[in-house]
């Protein structure tokens, strides 16, 4: 299980916008919330991702990106970001590689992805780890508060 201190894992996914992120290219310059979650447009990852929408600019004044992961498809992304007006993209991981990657359970007796977020700093350190299906805000208010102390 990857830890608080380890090296966040490199990969490479595609974008809501069909541009390529790679976590890689961050490094050194700046911190990345990145966010796994179930589905597009259920009620917990709606509140989730409008969650962060709204508090975006306080992300970006914290010198972090956000980025959301599901395997949704880069249609369903799409038609997400823009129903919701999302500020930061959302990566298409179809299949659940990165997800096995980044080692983020299944929940409800293993039936749906879990709702994992992770603070990873510029150097690409994993700051902080978040996991809890319920709650789905408190991931927001949680990485918000680690980045604040990151600055500090």
């Amino acid at each position: 299980m990857l830890q608080v201190g380890d090296q966040a894992p490199d990969f490479t996914l595609k974008t809501t916008s069909g541009d390529t992120f790679r976590l890689a290219d961050q490094r050194g310059q700046r911190s990345i919330v990145l966010y796994f979650y179930p589905k597009d447009d259920t009620p917990g990852c709606t509140a989730e991702a409008c969650s962060f929408r709204d508090q975006y600019e306080d992300f970006q004044d914290l010198g972090a990106e956000v980025v959301g992961v599901s395997s949704d498809s880069e249609s369903s992304h799409q038609k997400f970001t823009q129903k919701h007006r999302l500020p930061f993209p959302l990566l298409a991981d179809i299949g659940g590689r990165v997800r096995k990657l980044y080692e983020v359970p299944r929940a409800l007796l293993g039936i749906l992805p879990g709702r994992v977020t992770f603070v990873i700093d510029k150097n690409g350190v994993i700051q902080y780890i978040f996991n809890s299906l319920g709650g789905a805000t408190d991931h927001v208010s949680n990485a918000k508060k680690v980045l604040q102390g990151l600055a500090e």
